[in-house]
């Protein structure tokens, strides 16, 4: 009985990860990842090594790593100064806070800001913000596209 409790809550870990992984900004990488690992822990690691756990800890890592870089990227491409990077990063940070509007939004007002302040033009500073927004779209399908790889080498180490 208890294993198919640890099962459960494995899989209702893994749904909720798969789901935020949709939003910008979002810990579902790493609720997948707590799920598989606990439900390699319920089935005592006999489909699921460490092996394969630290694969999956490693694409959850990738996953953080492009979380974090996509729209500093995306802003550098289109002549961010330092300022505008910094506030892009402050703008991630502090729009966490705010849900999803927050997430949305805080890269790019956080880029904008920080390039007005650098003495850019209005028109740039709008097109850096935007570059900021487009990385972070980015990062988003780069984190989908390694959830969905995450999926399937679990579901395919527990059938085999």
């Amino acid at each position: 009985m208890i294993p198919v409790f640890w099962w459960a809550i494995s899989a209702l870990l893994i749904l909720a990860g798969v789901v935020s992984s949709f939003l910008p900004v979002s810990p579902g990488v790493f609720l997948v990842f707590a799920g598989m690992l606990l439900g390699a822990w319920a089935d005592g690691f006999r489909h699921i090594g460490w092996v394969t756990l630290l694969i999956l800890g490693l694409l959850a890592l990738v996953a953080l790593l492009g979380d974090m870089l996509g729209s500093l990227i995306g802003a550098k491409r289109l002549g961010a100064s330092r300022a505008a990077l910094i506030g892009a990063a402050i703008g991630i940070l502090v729009g966490i806070f705010f849900g999803l509007p927050g997430a949305l939004l805080g890269p790019f007002l956080g880029a904008t800001a920080g390039e007005l302040l650098a003495r850019r033009h209005v028109r740039q500073s709008v097109r850096v913000g935007a570059g900021t927004w487009v990385g972070l779209a980015f990062s988003v399908v780069l984190r989908l596209i390694i959830v969905f790889t995450m999926l399937a080498v679990f579901i395919t180490r527990c059938l085999l």
